[in-house]
């Protein structure tokens, strides 16, 4: 198990938060994946430390291929509905909380920070996947696909400089 060394924690919160806006699940999924192979002492003594933990990690990662699944079902209720801004936020919000104690800072402005990012972000992946299924005519699970790939990228390059 190797110490947690995040040397630029409110960056990689805002990172969290904008993956967190376009796929609600990536941003705990990510976070505890980082927080699991990489202890830290400040958050084994909080109400977060649940984060650190192996078997949330796996959980996550269960649930986060279930959501890559069930955006593109017909019926999957658009991110920016009631349910879904709430998912996004209290994501980004969960993981900015989790990365900022770890690394000794304030959760409570980790939380803020995640949070709005994801918020911000929310919105700005959909309309920007509303555009792009519009000007290309490429239907619109396909988009969601390569919006997948764009956010399991992006997650990887977070987890490999942690």
């Amino acid at each position: 198990m190797k110490q947690l060394k995040i040397s630029k924690p409110f960056c990689q919160v805002l990172a969290l938060g904008v993956l967190a806006g376009t796929r609600a699940t990536s941003a705990p999924v990510i976070t505890s994946h980082i927080l699991s192979r990489h202890q830290s002492k400040q958050l084994s003594k909080s109400p977060l430390s649940f984060m650190q933990s192996g078997s949330v990690a796996l959980i996550m990662k269960i649930l986060a291929a279930g959501e890559l699944v069930g955006d593109k079902l017909p019926n999957t209720p658009n991110r920016t509905s009631a349910g879904g801004i709430i998912g996004r936020f209290l994501s980004g919000s969960l993981a900015g909380a989790s990365i900022y104690k770890a690394t000794g800072k304030n959760a409570l402005t980790g939380a803020l920070l995640g949070s709005v990012a994801a918020l911000g972000s929310t919105f700005g992946s959909y309309y920007l996947r509303k555009f792009t299924v519009n000007k290309t005519h490429v239907f619109d699970p396909y988009i969601g696909a390569i919006e997948d790939a764009l956010v399991i990228g992006a997650g990887t390059g977070l987890i490999i400089t942690a």
